[in-house]
């Protein structure tokens, strides 16, 4: 049955449906021996698909669930010759990939897997997946302050969607928010935590479509479990 490129790489582990078509432009995909296109359908039965010069083919199911420390670099690789998430994760028995990313200097819930459909469903704001963040912020946040952030802000890059925010304690020139948001943009809560004047001192992801990785240290990982698999696929409208 015909599926499209980008999607087989997706399903296979390749990566996000987005970078998979990333590898395509770039010439990195072959079918059967022949540069493939952006668009271009595929027989995984008949065709002979290679990435990178090896063959892809469909892969097991795999998801697992990282403890991001901070200091990590949420890529498959790093020019900067810093530690990647994936090298954390190397005795996964499978090539995954993040679900979406984490900053360097942000700790917290990652998810990793080769399921390119759930990864794309997680990450797409029309899915509404919630991602939950403790921020400590510079100055005395108010809940007048966490109702605005609640309302939304804007932003170089568009008006924020609404979001769930509370104040959850106090410390010498600091505050402690609790922030729940399903959006993905780049450096998100950071931007709209400055943008009310308490730019972030220290950010920690506590749970990403409500599995949280808080059972484990820092650079520790497991497999998720089947009924948190389950859940994710629920939340997101897969069987």
């Amino acid at each position: 049955m015909a599926v499209r490129l980008q999607k087989y790489l997706a399903e296979c582990g390749a990566g996000s449906r987005r970078r998979c078509e990333e590898f395509i432009s770039a010439g990195r995909v072959t079918v059967n021996g022949g540069a493939a296109t952006l668009g271009q359908s595929v027989d995984p039965e008949a065709d002979r698909i290679t990435l990178d010069g090896d063959a892809v083919l469909r892969d097991s199911k795999v998801y697992v669930l990282l403890n991001k420390p901070k200091g990590v670099i949420t890529t498959a690789q790093d020019t900067h010759d810093r530690q990647t998430v994936l090298e954390i994760v190397e005795g996964v028995r499978a090539r995954v990939f993040p679900v979406g990313r984490l900053d360097l200097d942000v700790a917290g819930t990652l998810l990793l897997t080769n399921d390119g459909e759930l990864s794309h469903r997680l990450t797409h704001p029309s899915y509404g997946v919630d991602k939950v963040y403790l921020a400590w912020v510079e100055g005395r946040a108010t809940p007048a302050t966490a109702q605005k952030l609640s309302e939304g802000v804007d932003l170089e890059d568009g008006h924020t969607a609404p979001a769930k925010v509370s104040v959850l304690k106090h410390a010498q020139n600091a505050t402690l928010l609790r922030l729940v948001i399903h959006e993905g943009r780049k450096r998100l809560v950071k931007r709209m935590c400055a943008s009310v004047g308490h730019p972030v001192r220290d950010l920690f992801r506590v749970s990403f479509g409500g599995v949280s990785a808080e059972d484990l240290q820092p650079g520790e990982w497991r497999y998720l479990s089947a009924e948190e698999v389950a859940h994710l696929h629920k939340i997101t409208g897969l069987s």
